[in-house]
């Protein structure tokens, strides 16, 4: 069974996922931060492949991609920094990155590697969801890589169902229609998209993503949907924390609190 729907099967509430970008802040530090979010006790891990053009990030993710790329990080370099990682984590992985690089180092080229690797699934934010019907599903099928979407508070009932109806795994729910970036709470707006989205009785599980960075966006998350995902806010912890552990025990403390 795909790592993903194991967790989503096992744990219900209070998931909490969180993402780095590979090579930020050192190069070879991708293998140690999933370690130390594994050891603490996070639930799924996101790696980010640095962009140049990141459009769905904030400032801190886009500068965490720069300093990535200029560390040297690149897609081949990622899935060599991650063979052998199954001998140590044992919890779901998922790549996120946008769709130019992937296109240039080929889409079954990618499921092929994640899969060799122990990757299981991909967010691609870019990615038309007509085209992933077209080219990418039945490609990602083949190798259980679990494609997973975004929708926003502008996507259509019509759509969100459509992505509940034609993916696996589970759904990103970004919340609100700007980038990433951490907030110290969400509104009634906010608040009212959640539940109209639980209201709908979808079929996949759902995550809250953007903005989570405190007890009251993490709590917010989790009573509106599986759990969370962290960013933004971890990426400035591993950037101003002494060590990785600390960085991660920041966090932890930052939802907690």
């Amino acid at each position: 069974m795909n790592r993903i729907t194991h967790l989503f099967e096992t744990k219900k509430h209070g998931i909490l996922s969180v993402y780095f970008t590979a090579g930020y802040p050192q190069l070879n530090d991708t293998r140690t931060v999933l370690a130390e979010l594994q050891q603490k006790g996070i639930d799924m891990v996101e790696v980010g492949i640095p962009f140049s053009d990141p459009m769905a990030d904030g400032p801190v993710i886009q500068e965490a991609s720069t300093v990535a790329l200029r560390n040297g990080m690149s897609q081949r370099l990622l899935f060599e920094q991650l063979e052998g990682m199954r001998e140590e984590i044992t919890i779901p992985v998922i790549l996120m990155g946008y769709l130019n690089p992937i296109m240039q180092y080929g889409f079954e080229n990618l499921c092929q590697s994640c899969a060799k690797v122990g990757v299981d699934g991909i967010i691609i934010p870019d990615l038309p969801f007509a085209d992933y019907l077209a080219e990418y599903k039945d490609i990602a099928k083949k190798y259980d890589i679990k494609i997973v979407m975004l929708i926003t508070p502008e996507t259509s009932d019509e759509r969100v169902r459509l992505i509940d109806e034609h993916t696996e795994g589970f759904i990103y729910m970004v919340s609100s229609a700007a980038t990433t970036g951490a907030q110290q709470s969400f509104n009634e707006q906010k608040q009212a998209y959640f539940r109209k989205i639980n209201s709908m009785n979808l079929h996949n599980p759902r995550l809250v993503g953007f903005g989570i960075s405190n007890k009251a966006t993490f709590d917010a998350a989790c009573d509106n949907s599986s759990g969370a995902i962290i960013g933004s806010k971890f990426i400035q912890l591993l950037g101003s924390e002494s060590s990785i552990p600390i960085a991660v025990d920041k966090l932890l403390e930052a939802i907690s609190k």
